[in-house]
């Protein structure tokens, strides 16, 4: 049965006065991959970092599983991936460590790592690849296993829905594939999905709806749109979603 995962109303989210996001509307269903596009500073990380409370609404409002957000307590069926930090932060920790903490919110602090933890650790590192890499010092890794690493993290609770701010930015091509292959066996098994990206590439297949935020207004939502023009040249590869004054078809979408 599908259901309304995340429901945005007329949010407003503005920074020392300077509008953000203007009047946004938007609502993802049970089973949905929607990819968010723009520009950079056109407020697309922001929505989502507004759907999760990171940043307050100054006006409008966001439910989680049909619950308005700031009632919202079971964060458990959120598995949250920001932009790119570095899994190791300087912290001595091994990829299996770094990856176990993401059952923290499903299991609680205080009670020891059962089976189920560790099964879900195993199969959340099979799912990115890195799974001959589980004993390594997570800052022996590149950035693109590092990418990997925190997106297991996010796997290993077993959510029902994924928010990912531009998980392959700056990604090696085989980190990307890997990243395509586990979300793809996230969404099969009935997940829900909300990305940010500036490139599809890999991604662009599971895909089931794009929006494009322009100047912090909903400039385009619906299918992913097809490159054309100079965009739809085989060795052109970059993506930057226009304003509302081009046409649609002119969207990169790498």
């Amino acid at each position: 049965m599908t259901s309304e995962v995340i429901t945005v109303a007329h949010g407003v989210v503005g920074y020392d006065g300077r509008p953000v996001l203007r009047d946004v509307s938007l609502t993802v269903t049970t089973g949905e991959v929607v990819a968010i596009l723009g520009a950079n500073g056109s407020g697309k990380s922001t929505l989502i970092r507004a759907v999760l409370g990171l940043v307050p609404l100054s006006a409008g409002s966001v439910a989680l599983f049909g619950r308005p957000a700031r009632r919202f307590r079971q964060w458990h069926r959120i598995g949250y991936v920001p932009q790119r930090l570095g899994a190791g932060s300087g912290v001595p920790a091994t990829v299996a460590e770094v990856v176990a903490s993401g059952r923290l919110a499903r299991r609680g602090v205080l009670r020891p790592p059962g089976r189920a933890d560790r099964e879900a650790v195993a199969e959340a590192l099979r799912a990115v690849g890195l799974a001959d890499r589980a004993k390594d010092p997570v800052g022996t890794l590149s950035g693109g296993q590092q990418q990997r690493t925190l997106i297991a993290r996010a796997l290993a609770g077993r959510p029902e829905l994924l928010v990912l701010d531009e998980p392959t930015a700056g990604v090696d091509a085989a980190s990307q594939e890997a990243f395509a292959g586990a979300l793809r066996g996230f969404v099969d098994d009935g997940g829900t999905v909300l990305l940010v990206a500036h490139e599809l590439g890999p991604l662009r297949p599971l895909i089931s709806r794009a929006v494009v935020v322009h100047q912090g207004f909903i400039a385009h939502d619906g299918a992913v749109p097809d490159p054309a023009g100079h965009h739809a040249a085989p060795d052109h590869d970059h993506v930057h979603p226009h304003g509302p004054e081009e046409p649609a078809g002119l969207w990169s979408t790498r």
